[in-house]
């Protein structure tokens, strides 16, 4: 008995001297930690479902296709980062860089302010990742691309899509309350039952657009093209519906 139990004291004192960070997994040469530096790496497809992530190193890096579940991102610098068809739902984007990339002046000069967003998104390349539920409120997206992407019930409240291209999104639930989406491209999106109160759609393109039961109160419409697009007046299936400001088509 006493055999054992020394054993087992052993085994305890052995497990409280290894590192949290040894049971940290390694996926293609990547750390897959918080805080860890793993930019320009190729980790293409990797299941990286719930993986802790935040604060970590991670531009240029080629996540297409990944499994990103779940995944916690904050404050992540993902900046160039290929994330083309990655499935972004339920994941932690909050203060994560997604915007162009600028590589580091030299000491003494001055340097531009990356603008505070939630998380800062501007120019990413975000087509076909699944954002389902995601929250990306208030967020900066101007100029992103995000063809195809996943927008299901995510919500969008006041987030800046200026420029933003969505052609094929599926945005269906999608709360997009006071959203700016002038000059956004929504060509061929399903927008089913979205929220759009407030939103600005100033000079947007909904062309073959599916707005079923969409709701557009108080939304800015000027100069929006509405060609070929299934408007909420045409079949007003949300029982909370109201209609638009401007008719949708003309």
């Amino acid at each position: 008995m006493k055999i054992r139990v020394g054993v087992l004291v052993l085994a305890v004192a052995f497990l409280a001297a290894v590192p949290a960070g040894a049971s940290a997994r390694t996926v293609k040469g990547c750390t897959i930690k918080a805080k860890t530096v793993c930019h320009g790496k190729n980790l293409k497809g990797a299941k990286l479902s719930g993986a802790k992530l935040s604060r970590a190193v991670l531009h240029h890096i080629n996540l297409q296709g990944a499994d990103l579940r779940g995944a916690d991102l904050r404050y992540a610098d993902l900046r160039k980062a290929n994330l083309k068809g990655a499935n972004l739902t339920g994941a932690n984007l909050k203060g994560a860089k997604l915007h162009h990339y600028s590589a580091a002046k030299k000491s003494g000069a001055t340097t531009s302010q990356t603008p505070s967003c939630n998380p800062n998104c501007s120019g990413a390349n975000l087509s076909g990742a699944t954002m389902i539920n995601a929250n990306l409120s208030y967020s900066n997206l101007t100029s992103a691309y995000m063809h195809g992407a996943n927008l299901t019930n995510a919500s969008l409240i006041f987030a800046n899509l200026t420029g933003a291209d969505l052609s094929g999104a599926t945005m269906i639930i999608a709360n997009l309350t006071n959203a700016n989406l002038t000059g956004t491209i929504l060509y061929g999106a399903n927008l089913t039952i979205a929220n759009l109160t407030n939103a600005n759609l100033t000079n947007a393109s909904l062309v073959m657009a599916t707005l079923t039961g969409a709701n557009l109160p108080g939304a800015t419409l000027t100069g929006a093209d509405f060609t070929d697009a299934t408007c909420p007046n045409n079949a007003p299936a949300n029982p909370d519906y109201q209609p638009a400001q401007v008719s949708c088509g003309l």
